[in-house]
């Protein structure tokens, strides 16, 4: 039996909507560790405060918008995810101060090989902002060999032709509504969920792989009817949510995302009830 610290919470703003309660219970109740998770709602504001405020009895974080980034700064020391997006959505605590991860980028790796995306030559990424670089390091991590970059405004998306170079693939940013449409296995879709592009949405369905939209609220979005209308699978954002839950856990029983679980396959499999749960 694991001892130690045992208080555990996810934070952010808004945060009441959030499953990560009910995922990290179940996990803990498989793996019979009578641990603590609760929800808090911090902003980034009052981020360190909150961070400095904590006592011995805790041992991790979840953390959610807008925390991801003010968390990298804060951090101690960072995973290579972390390093490369500048976005953290994990935290363990310890006495060296807290150490930082984003097990985002797994989690949405994982999801698309659960999705049958398995070395694919192309992934389309719509949108430039924080989740569309945990998009891009993930497209990486599945094999991609390019990934193209769809923004309203392409030159926000510079910096993700840097990080590109970084992950020795290439990263191409185009308009979203550029005509020029290359066949693509895949497309993750990191917009704001009630988003929709009308005949943009249908022409970027068209041809495309299986579509991923980092939402889960709302289902199905704009994007999702479009993906339908081209007899195309859309899958929404649980099963990201799932897979970066189980390497949170992994976190904060082994402190490595690489290190999977005793028990693991029923760790995930009361981690999946649970987050279909109402």
């Amino acid at each position: 039996m694991l001892t130690g610290p045992t208080r555990l919470a996810v934070w952010g703003d808004p945060i009441a909507h959030s499953r990560s309660p009910r995922l990290h219970a179940a996990a803990y109740g498989v793996l019979g560790l009578d641990w603590e998770y609760d929800r808090r709602q911090v902003d980034d504001a009052s981020f360190i405060g909150e961070i400095e405020a904590l006592d011995a009895t805790w041992r991790g974080l979840s953390l959610t918008m807008p925390l991801k980034q003010v968390a990298a700064a804060r951090a101690a020391t960072l995973d290579d995810d972390a390093r490369l997006t500048g976005a953290v959505n994990t935290y363990l605590l310890t006495a060296d101060g807290p150490h930082g991860f984003n097990t985002d980028v797994g989690g949405l790796a994982r999801a698309l090989d659960e999705y049958g995306v398995r070395e694919p030559r192309l992934v389309r990424v719509l949108g430039a902002g924080a989740t569309a670089t945990s998009a891009v390091v993930a497209a990486a991590r599945a094999g991609a060999s390019t990934i193209e970059v769809r923004a309203r405004r392409p030159e926000a998306a510079a910096r993700l032709t840097d990080l590109g170079a970084a992950l020795q693939v290439e990263v191409r940013a185009r308009s979203l509504d550029d005509p020029h449409l290359a066949s693509a296995d895949a497309t993750i879709a990191a917009l704001p969920g009630g988003i929709d592009l009308g005949p943009v949405g249908d022409a970027l369905a068209s041809g495309s792989g299986p579509l991923v939209d980092v939402v889960y609220g709302g289902w199905p979005t704009p994007l999702a009817l479009a993906w339908e209308r081209a007899a195309v699978a859309a899958h929404d954002g649980l099963g990201m949510l799932l897979h970066q839950a189980l390497l949170q856990v992994r976190v904060f029983v082994a402190e490595d995302p690489a290190r999977p679980l005793s028990r693991e396959p029923e760790v995930l499999a009361a981690m999946r009830i649970a987050l279909m749960g109402d």
